[in-house]
């Protein structure tokens, strides 16, 4: 027989969003989602059961700016900055990334520069995480669409007149 879920955590204390009350619930995941929260959620019914005796359970937030690669190498940055988000409830990050100084310290177009972030990302995040990143050269406004279709990046950051981009102009002269 078919199983409904993929996972059953039994008895969770489950703090939920908009509830003063903090309730004994089984917890029914189903392809990567919760898919129900229920008292007595049949074992049987789950692929795998875990029993999370009576441990508070959190939903998880979205960190939507965070920074990753600036004060140490992106990968080991990813490892410690992730981490101790997860530790504070984060179940996803959305991590600004530009190229010039700190980044990777390098420069130029992100189709360069965004295949060395990815790898160097592979691996490292204890939480789903994705990029959102600036236009720092005048060549970057052309490359947002590029930068949506081929790695999914929906966002950007803007700046203000008093920035300045790379080659030292002030941002309100472009």
């Amino acid at each position: 027989m078919e199983k409904l879920y993929d996972l059953v955590i039994k008895n969770a204390r489950v703090v939920r969003p908009n509830k003063t009350s903090v309730d004994c619930l089984d917890i029914a995941v189903k392809d990567g989602k919760v898919a129900r929260l229920a008292p007595d959620i049949q074992a049987e019914q789950a692929k795998q059961v875990f029993d999370a005796k009576n441990l508070l359970a959190f939903p998880g937030c979205v960190d939507a700016h965070m920074h990753i690669g600036i004060y140490a190498p992106l990968a080991q940055d990813a490892v410690s900055e992730s981490k101790a988000a997860a530790m504070g409830g984060v179940t996803s990050s959305l991590n600004y990334i530009r190229t010039g100084h700190y980044y990777l310290n390098r420069g130029g177009p992100y189709r360069d520069f965004m295949p060395e972030v990815l790898k160097q990302s592979e691996g490292h995040f204890w939480v789903d995480y994705g990029y959102h990143v600036a236009p720092i050269e005048v060549g970057h406004i052309d490359e947002m669409e590029h930068l949506h279709v081929l790695w999914r990046i929906r966002s950007a950051r803007t700046v203000s007149p008093s920035e300045r981009i790379s080659d030292d102009r002030p941002r309100g002269s472009l």
